[in-house]
């Protein structure tokens, strides 16, 4: 019928290796190295990407409200109209 999938080519100078799944070990080591490494990482960046957050909130929150404020019609505008 053919080749099977993934052999369907010969192409020079490429090599290629695999490894069995079940030789491999994703989650060695994740409780004594990963979760450490992972919080190591968050504290060196939260000073970093917070900040930019915070502003751009506060400016968000502040428009909003402005722009609400402005919105509202003045009573002191129609208070001689009959």
């Amino acid at each position: 019928m053919g080749p099977e999938f993934g052999r369907l080519a010969y192409v020079r100078h490429v090599i290629t290796y695999t490894l069995s799944p079940f030789e491999q070990r994703p989650f060695a080591n994740y409780f004594r190295v990963g979760l450490p490494n992972t919080w190591r990482r968050f504290r060196s960046s939260v000073f970093r990407v917070t900040p930019p957050f915070v502003v751009a909130y506060a400016v968000y929150s502040w428009g909003t409200e402005e722009n609400e404020r402005l919105k509202r019609k003045n009573p002191a505008d129609y208070a001689n109209d009959q």
